[in-house]
């Protein structure tokens, strides 16, 4: 038994399900296996900000619920949960000083499904402040490591979610993604990570960074993992007026052969050799599966990057003012009420979420706000009608998730080549269509074998195209 309670905590869900449900392990069991795995691990890769106590009750209706034979496949799985997702009793700091001591008072909505589910929080996991970067170095409690190269990255912002189910801290795992943030560390870890179509899943109790942009998707150590979790939290929510009915959009048939769409052109430079090859590699396999690929062209693409930088910030800027050192979060009080502002925000903010909160103000300020925001906002639509039209040709568009495997902490101290680590990612986000990032071999960084992905967009409401080409990809049945 001791072997099998050491390996537990690598399975996925859908065989830790099966093993919970032959009586081959129980939710203790596996609950202990997941629980030392992390114990074990997060002081030297920093994952968790927090890990919970055994929720005892939680834990014997999981097992009970199992034992009836009616409950739902996530039943008594140990899940890892970002730090700026609401559950009710913990701490959620969005890995700031600013909210350092904030307990969270009510669950948001997917805790809430999750709960229902009988799924079980193992903890809290560290993040970039806010949600602000691409890399999980700025966390205000330390960087997080990744699990195959302690010097590089995870990927950000969900880089403790990544690394905690990469190095089996967890089964799976939940972060938030607003320009690439769960499908690049997905792509760094060699995961597989959803952002889900804009309004699919409620967004009521995820602390805000981009308003039209956030959205709550999983990490899953297989295709069918990251399903199960989105069938899971997806729907639509009262709390959440963004969230949409399930009828709101066509939905397309996931039938055996897809339409692959490339920008050929797109992906002509900027792109490391080895990545490329890995990507072209990985078309040829689908090809060779009886999909077909198609030439398509999206000339606004090129500008998406500094479109959603100024969105991002502006957006940011305007969620961020709440916390003013007044009405709740860090606190500082000085001689003046001006001093109180000031030194509550410069203490609670840290140097890339200060960096964009004054990029924002600057894009929406009178005199800037018609030459960047709106210009900005106009493009966004002209860059979501270039999808719509592509899409009228093709089932999905396919690029790498990142031009490169992850890099070294601190190579990226320049703050516009961190940006560009989203060039492939942020059009998902602004155009609030699904997109689905999926291992796709890996290449060799100065003797470190470092995973890579391949990312898929489908049009809006259509997830279940992307498990399906992300299904051929890994090999899976689902």
């Amino acid at each position: 038994m001791t072997n099998l309670k050491n390996s537990l905590a690598e399975l996925t869900i859908t065989e830790a399900a099966r093993m919970l449900r032959t009586k081959e392990c129980t939710v203790r069991e596996l609950w202990d296996a997941c629980a030392a795995a992390a114990s074990a691990q997060n002081e030297k890769l920093n994952a968790y900000l927090e890990l919970f106590v055994a929720d005892d009750a939680a834990i014997d209706a999981a097992q009970a619920r199992i034992g009836s034979g009616d409950a739902p496949l996530l039943c008594g799985i140990p899940l890892a949960i970002k730090d700026n997702i609401l559950i009710e009793g913990h701490i959620a700091s969005a890995a700031s000083k600013m909210l350092e001591n904030y307990k969270a008072t009510y669950d948001a909505t997917v805790i809430t499904k999750l709960r229902a589910a009988g799924a079980l929080f193992l903890g809290r996991t560290n993040m970039d402040e806010f949600a602000m970067g691409s890399s999980t170095e700025h966390s205000a409690f330390g960087r997080v490591k990744n699990p195959y190269d302690h010097a590089r990255v995870p990927g950000g912002s969900s880089g403790g979610s990544a690394a905690a189910v990469a190095a089996h801290m967890a089964i799976a795992s939940l972060g938030t993604d607003t320009g690439g943030s769960i499908r690049q560390p997905a792509a760094h870890t060699g995961l597989v990570g959803l952002k889900p179509t804009y309004g699919a899943v409620s967004r009521s109790g995820a602390i805000a960074l981009g308003s039209s942009l956030d959205q709550i998707g999983p990490f899953g150590k297989s295709v069918a993992d990251t399903k199960a979790l989105f069938d899971t939290i997806k729907g639509a929510d009262t709390l959440d007026a963004t969230t949409t009915p399930p009828d709101t959009y066509i939905v397309r048939d996931a039938k055996k052969s897809l339409r692959i769409g490339i920008p050929m052109r797109l992906l002509e430079e900027g792109i490391d050799a080895d990545v490329r090859a890995a990507f072209d590699a990985t078309i040829e396999k689908l090809k060779s599966e009886g999909h077909t690929v198609v030439d398509i062209s999206l000339p606004t693409s090129k500008y998406a990057l500094p479109v959603y930088y100024v969105i991002m910030p502006a957006e940011a800027s305007t969620n961020l003012s709440r916390y003013d050192g007044i009405r709740y979060g860090l606190a500082e009080r000085s001689a003046t009420l001006l001093d109180d502002y000031i030194d509550s925000r410069t203490k609670g903010f840290g140097a890339e979420t200060q960096r964009r909160i004054l990029l924002g103000t600057f894009v929406l300020s009178s005199g800037y706000i018609d030459a960047y925001y709106r210009k900005a906002d106009a493009a966004r639509g002209v860059l979501t009608a270039e999808y719509d039209t592509a899409f009228e040709s093709c089932d999905v568009i396919a690029f790498p998730t990142t031009p490169s495997p992850a890099f070294k902490a601190g190579e990226k101290s320049d703050p516009v080549s961190m940006y560009l680590e989203d060039v492939f990612t942020v059009t998902a986000n602004l155009t609030g269509m699904p997109a689905l990032s999926v291992p796709m071999g890996t290449v060799v960084r100065e003797e470190s074998t470092l995973p890579i992905g391949i990312h898929f967009t489908a049009p809006k409401g259509n997830e279940e195209i992307l498990f399906k080409i992300g299904a051929s990809v890994t090999g899976e049945q689902l």
